[in-house]
Parts: C-alpha cells; structure tokens; sequence
C-alpha cells in the first residue's frame, strides 16, 4: 500500500516543498495520477473538489520538465513546455501560486496569462522571463499567439483543469482551436471534479492515443475524513439556526452556501447584524470586490463566507472546518462538490444541511446514493446536540 509521497517516485525537491506544508500523505486520486503521468501516459481524471487534483498533476509534470531539461541542457528553448489552461481568474491564479511554490528552489519559471490583464506587461514578462510554464485562459493564450509573441511549437505536456467547463457550449469552439496549436505529439491531461458522457465526448479527439481514465468515487472521498449532519429549520427560520449554529460551534472557517439569487446578501446582513464576521461572494460581483471578500476568508479576518454553487466554483480555500447548506442539491455531485470543500489534507471536517422536512427527505435520498451516514442534529441550550426522546427540547 502506498503511504508516501516519495513511494510514488517524487523528486527530492518537491518532496521538501511538500514536507513544508506537512503534506506527508498522497491523496486517493494522487495515488493514482501521479504514476501514470510520471510515465508520460495521457490521462482524464476526476475526483471531487478538495482532493488534491492539482498537485495530482502538477508534481508529475513539473518533474518531467525537470528531467527533460536534464537530458537536453543544451536544447534552444522557444516557448513554453508545460501549458495549464483553467475557465476562471481564480483558478488560474491559484494554480500559479501553487506552481511557484513547488517551484522554489528551481530555475523554472511560470507565468499568468489572463484576458483582461494588461496584454503590453504579459508580452514584456514572456520576453524578460522566457517561461517554460504557462498557465491561463485559452482566449488570452491564443491571441498572444497570434500576434506572434507566445509560440506553442515546443508544448510537450498541457493540462485542461475544470475541463467540463472548457468543453462547455460557450467554450467548446476556443479550446478546439487552442488545442489546434499545439504539436501532435505532446502529453494531455484533462481533469475536473465531474465530468459527464457529454463532456468525455468533446474532450477524446483531443487525445492521439489511448487515455487512462481515472475516477475517485464521491463515496472514496465523502466517507474518510468528513462527518456529516442535518438540522431541522423551516424556511423563515433557517437563518437564525444558522446563526444559532455558528454561535455553538464557533468554526474557524465556515464557508456557506444558499442558492437562491438576492438572498446572500440579506444572509450576510443579518449575520454581521448579530456581530458574526461575513462576506458574501456573488456570481455577478466585480472583480476587486470578490478579490478582497476571499482575502478576508482566506486571512481569517471574515470566519463565515456565503455563496452559491456557481459563485464557489474554481474558489480553493484550504483549513475550512464547516460547511454548511442552506439548501439541499438536486445531486450527489453537487452534494460532494460542497463537502469537498472540508476535510482536506486528512484534516477532520464537518458538512451540516439545515432544510425543512421536504428537503431531508431529499437528503435522505442522497445519503443512500453516496453511501455516507447523516447524522441529525439539534440546537438546545447552546450546544450541537442528536436529538434525545425528551420533552423538554427546545431546538430554537
């Protein structure tokens, strides 16, 4: 059984940067990954959020960069190596931060590369830096190929992260034509936390030879380090159980989702009334306003975040300890999606649904689905409590 990092055949010096973060443990879905790209053999992968799909491939790649340039000190170096592209800003920049910090030490560099950016500084970093690493958006990528300032002609190994969302209808067309400009022989990677036929579909003519394909089950991830509550609460009343909740418990960082459009803020207001420190993260905020609400929460200076499933997406957040739903999804992806969030990096994490009888019900369907146990709960006198055959409950 493999328990380490370096029974996987890591390099000495990603397994240091890896020991710095007490990242001593491959996850099920690095276990897996990390040898078949090591072995250079192109890969689709899919595994809920917070199970460590990026350094799943990062590590693998980045070391057969390493050992590349090992073998060819000599070679002439035109353009990137190693292309990651991602749908969202935020993912994006987190793969580059995660990037140059697996990178200390090294002489590779990374950029970022995003539409909207300042397009004169990107091509005067690709001119200053000559990176062997990229990562961002296909639009921004091909137009800097098209004007001749980014040159794809030595990408050997490229990674589509969240690739259902750049295989997408809106999307389809732009990752096709990237794809197009890229060499035929190269390593392709594509990963996501779900990834359905339609999506497997699009993404195989990308790939010129036979794919791996691996899948980590919800039930592998949701049954190892996350317990799992419902608490009773009527509509109108939700959100003063989940005031009740956070006073109880007191999480350090609890991240909270309610998809119903205009209400996160009211949410927010009503807890920051109470004295509890909220943000709220909306699909449509500006850009700087997002920005600085996940600085908060990341810093700690905001315990709660509130957001919805579409606002969240691409959103890594390490050490949260709860997370919390204001409303039952329709499926045991999305379910999974939100819980993923928790319990990362063999941390203990909770995940705790607050609905009215309908909605346990449905959630009732979902525990049997994913294979996991719910536990009810209750709000009496101030603690978390299961629920006890006693009259005298008060569960306001």
């Amino acid at each position: 059984m493999i328990t380490t990092f370096e029974q996987l055949g890591i390099a000495p010096l990603f397994l240091e940067r890896l020991q710095s973060r007490s990242f001593a443990a491959p996850t099920l879905i690095q276990e897996r990954v990390i040898p078949a790209l090591l072995g250079r053999q192109h890969c689709i992968f899919q595994s809920a959020t917070g199970t460590g799909k990026t350094f799943a491939y990062l590590l693998p790649l980045l070391q057969n960069l390493l050992e590349d340039r090992l073998e060819h000190p000599d070679a002439k170096q035109k353009g990137p190596q190693l292309v990651i592209c991602g749908p969202t800003f935020e993912l994006c920049a987190q793969i580059k931060k995660e990037t140059d910090f697996l990178l200390e030490g090294s002489p590779l560099k990374a950029v970022l590369l995003m539409g909207g950016a300042n397009i004169s500084r990107q091509i005067e970093t690709l001119k200053k830096e000559k990176p062997l690493i990229v990562i961002g958006n296909m639009g921004r990528i091909i137009q800097l190929e098209r004007m001749g300032k980014l040159s794809l002609k030595q990408v050997r190994q490229v990674v589509l992260d969240e690739a259902d969302r750049l295989v997408a209808d809106d999307l389809i067309d732009e990752t096709s034509q990237f794809i197009s400009l890229l060499p035929r022989e190269r390593l392709t990677v594509a990963c996501s936390a779900t990834i359905g036929e339609k999506a497997r579909q699009r993404l195989t003519p990308f790939f010129r030879e036979d794919v791996l394909d691996i899948t980590v089950e919800d039930r592998e991830v949701l049954q190892k380090n996350i317990e799992h509550w419902a608490l009773y609460a009527e509509g109108r009343r939700k959100i003063g159980s989940l005031r009740s909740f956070l006073a109880a418990t007191n999480p350090k960082k609890a991240l909270v989702f309610f998809n119903i459009n205009g209400q996160i803020g009211n949410v927010v207001s009503q807890l920051q009334f109470h004295k509890i420190s909220a943000a709220g993260l909306f699909g449509d905020m500006e850009k700087q306003a997002r920005k600085k609400a996940m600085d908060d929460f990341r810093s700690g200076r905001v315990r709660v975040l509130v957001t919805s499933d579409l606002a969240a997406r691409g959103l890594d957040i390490q050490d949260i300890t709860q997370v919390i739903a204001l409303d039952v999804p329709d499926s045991t992806d999305a379910y999974a999606h939100r819980a993923g969030r928790t319990g990362r990096s063999g941390k203990h994490g909770i995940m705790i649904t607050i609905g009215d009888e309908v909605e346990l019900q449905r959630l009732s369907k979902l525990e049997k689905k994913l294979g996991i146990v719910i536990y009810p709960k209750i709000l009496y006198k101030g603690q978390v409590l299961a629920p006890q055959p006693l009259e005298d409950h008060d569960t306001k």
